[in-house]
């Protein structure tokens, strides 16, 4: 599980901002935002540092 969603909205920022920053499609930022699918760890690295955040922030456990 990932918590870019919270992450983009604490900030004010939107999904569509996301994909541009990381060449992605809007889809694919939908589905890393709806947890439907995890980015693989570089992507991850790279959402950490366009949003300012540690990369462990994005991530939260099944547990909490």
């Amino acid at each position: 599980m990932n918590r870019i969603k919270e992450v983009l909205e604490e900030q004010g920022r939107t999904q569509k901002w996301l994909a541009t920053k990381i060449g992605k499609s809007y889809n694919m930022v939908n589905a890393y935002v709806q947890n439907r699918q995890q980015p693989r760890l570089e992507i991850l690295f790279e959402i950490g540092k366009i949003l300012g955040v540690d990369p462990k922030e994005l991530i939260q456990s099944e547990n909490e």
